[in-house]
């Protein structure tokens, strides 16, 4: 055996090392950022949360009712025919009501929430690493597309709206490593739940379907294609006639899961979504700073800023489109993937409140799944992470996603003490 073969072979061994324990790192990483965060704000993530809504849900399912019993003030519940409801989607309760035969009424929903944001942090990175064939590099963009963003505060949290998001999260990006992976049928039951999540994540629900044939059916006839999306759309219509079946129960509205009878939105002129929310949510959300003056000393908002500087992760993504359009680059499924994610930025800014109390612009990181369907539906070589920067080596990508994250784990600190 010549030298050559000796290095080699060497070099084999230590890329199957690092193909092993790379993900195990990225999960001791994202752990140890959770749990820091925790410690830093004083929090006990075994400790349930006030705004325990799924808790209270599960434990009335497990006694066949759906109404609460009574009127929780600080929780937004629905007052419908003098009964009061949950006014979120339902799935999020179904995870909780398995762990209340552990925990009873004191599930650890902080803890639980912590999990969502590690799994999905996992999944990011084998859908990149499967993309790139590089697993360290893989493991830092998935680290700071989560962390770096609006989702690290949230995750601080195990509250009914931040669950919401982390779980509709998790199973979107579930979803698209599985139909990366080529199982249809259950990424789609994955994405049909994730709307039972966030009901504005049906948007992808093209995009997920665009990735799929792209990925697996490229060349297949109309009813080849057809045959292997079938089963899934059933699953995922049945899903979706489920919820209605529980909107009508509660509200005789298949459409109404409860936002519409909070007492909230039913004072005049309290509109739940409207144009001239968008007029008045642009200077916040889109060019807003992350801090005011108050008694001349600067200090953090801790009702929102832009989402741009929230989650920097979207200044990439519009650097990135800027540069494939003067390059004329521009590829129908990039076009797509970018109008629906303008159309779902304006849905959210047309939300009276914008997400109410938070660090950053929390609704806004269900916009995510549009920046990892960019790195994963552009072709060729240059489509992978190494090669998304402005130059070689995207330091500036680099810098502005470590700002992401050292200005989430500050601004998160400051305005909870």
């Amino acid at each position: 055996m010549n030298m050559h073969s000796s290095e080699g072979m060497a070099n084999q061994r230590q890329n199957d090392r690092i193909r092993k324990w790379t993900p195990v790192f990225l999960v001791l990483a994202s752990v140890l950022l959770l749990l820091s965060m925790q410690l830093l704000l004083g929090k006990d993530p075994f400790k349930p949360s006030t705004y325990n809504s799924y808790t209270r849900q599960a434990m009335q399912w497990r006694k066949g009712e759906i109404a609460l019993d009574e009127n929780v003030v600080h929780l937004e519940l629905a007052v419908y025919r003098g009964r009061y409801y949950v006014s979120f989607p339902p799935v999020p309760t179904v995870p909780v009501y398995l762990l209340t035969f552990i925990f009873g009424e004191n599930v650890p929903d902080a803890l639980l929430n912590m999990l969502y944001g590690v799994a999905s942090c996992l999944l990011i990175f084998v859908i990149l690493k499967r993309r790139t064939r590089a697993p360290a590099l893989s493991a830092v963009w998935a680290f700071l597309i989560c962390f770096a963003s609006s989702m690290l505060p949230i995750l601080t949290d195990g509250a009914v709206w931040y669950q919401a998001q982390m779980l509709a999260f998790l199973l979107t990006v579930g979803a698209m490593e599985r139909m990366q992976k080529g199982a249809v049928t259950t990424a789609l039951i994955l994405f049909a739940l994730s709307v039972g999540c966030r009901p504005f994540n049906v948007l992808l629900g093209p995009l997920l379907v665009l990735y799929g044939v792209r990925e697996h059916m490229q060349g297949s006839s109309i009813r080849e294609i057809t045959r292997l999306l079938l089963p899934g759309v059933l699953f995922g219509m049945s899903i979706a006639a489920a919820y209605m079946w529980y909107n009508y129960i509660r509200f005789d509205d298949v459409l109404e899961f409860g936002h519409n009878y909070l007492p909230e939105f039913n004072r005049d002129g309290h509109t739940q979504f409207a144009v001239w929310h968008i007029v008045e949510h642009i200077p916040i959300f889109v060019f807003g700073l992350p801090f005011q003056t108050v008694d001349g000393a600067l200090v953090f908002k801790k009702f929102g800023f832009s989402f741009l500087l929230a989650s920097p992760v979207f200044i990439c993504y519009l650097l990135w489109t800027a540069r494939d359009v003067i390059r004329w680059r521009f590829t129908w499924p990039v076009a797509v993937t970018f109008s629906i994610f303008i159309l779902h930025v304006l849905l959210l800014l047309s939300h009276r409140t914008g997400g109410g109390f938070q660090y950053g612009a929390r609704y806004f990181v269900d916009c995510i799944p549009y920046v990892i369907f960019y790195l994963v539906l552009r072709k060729g070589d240059e489509g992978s992470p190494a090669h998304l920067g402005l130059t070689r080596v995207p330091w500036a990508e680099y810098s502005l996603l470590v700002f992401g994250l050292v200005h989430n784990i500050v601004g998160t600190y400051f305005i909870n003490i």
